[in-house]
C-alpha cells in the first residue's frame, strides 16, 4: 500500500481550508511510507502555514534526512530555522528587561537564512530603534520597502525613523 490516496485527501483538506484535516492525512501518509521524503516534506509545509513552526521544523529535518541531496528541501529547512529565530528575536524585544542586542544578532542570523524576511527586516529596525539607532533603524526598513515596496508597515517604518533620524542628526544633516 501506498500513501497517495492519503495525499490525495490531505490537497482535497488544504483546498476546503481545512489545515487540521490535511495534518491529518499526511500524517496518515506518512504512516503509510514512513521513509518518503516528500511527504514529509509536505506535512513540514502545513505545519508551518498553521503556525506549528517546531513541528514544521521537525518534519523538515526528517525529510533532509531521507533525501540531503534535495535542495527544495534545504531552503524551506532554513526558512522554517529563520522564522525560529524571529520568533526568539520577538520574544527577547518584548521582555522588558531585555538589551536588544541579542535580538539583533538573531534577526541578522535570520536574515542570512532568508533574505526575503520582511518581518525580520522591521523587527530589526525596532530593535534599532530602542538602541536610539535611527539612521540603522532607517536603512533596515528601507531594505524591507526595497524588498517589498508596497508594504504599508515598512513604508510608515521608514518615515518615522527619517523623522527620528534627522531631528537626532539636526537639521546640517537632512
Amino acid at each position: 500500500m501506498n500513501g497517495e490516496n492519503q495525499i490525495q485527501k490531505a490537497y482535497e483538506s488544504i483546498l476546503g481550508h481545512d489545515f487540521e484535516k490535511a495534518i491529518e492525512w499526511f500524517e496518515k501518509a506518512i504512516a503509510e511510507e514512513p521513509n518518503n521524503a516528500a511527504y514529509h516534506h509536505k506535512l513540514s509545509i502545513t505545519f508551518a502555514r498553521s503556525n506549528k513552526l517546531i513541528k514544521a521544523v521537525e518534519h523538515a529535518s526528517k525529510a533532509i534526512d531521507l533525501d540531503p541531496a534535495n535542495e527544495a528541501f534545504r531552503f524551506h529547512l532554513q526558512v522554517l530555522n529563520a522564522r525560529e529565530l524571529v520568533e526568539q528575536a520577538r520574544r527577547q524585544l518584548t521582555n522588558p528587561s531585555a538589551h536588544p542586542e541579542r535580538a539583533i544578532f538573531l534577526l541578522k542570523e535570520a536574515i542570512v537564512l532568508d533574505p526575503l524576511a520582511i518581518e525580520a527586516y522591521l523587527i530589526l529596525g525596532e530593535a534599532f530603534a530602542m538602541r536610539k539607532d535611527y539612521t540603522r533603524a532607517y536603512q533596515t526598513v528601507m531594505e524591507a520597502v526595497r524588498l517589498e515596496p508596497h508594504n504599508e508597515l515598512a513604508k510608515q517604518h521608514a518615515t518615522i525613523y527619517k523623522v527620528k533620524m534627522e531631528t537626532e542628526l539636526g537639521p546640517k544633516h537632512r
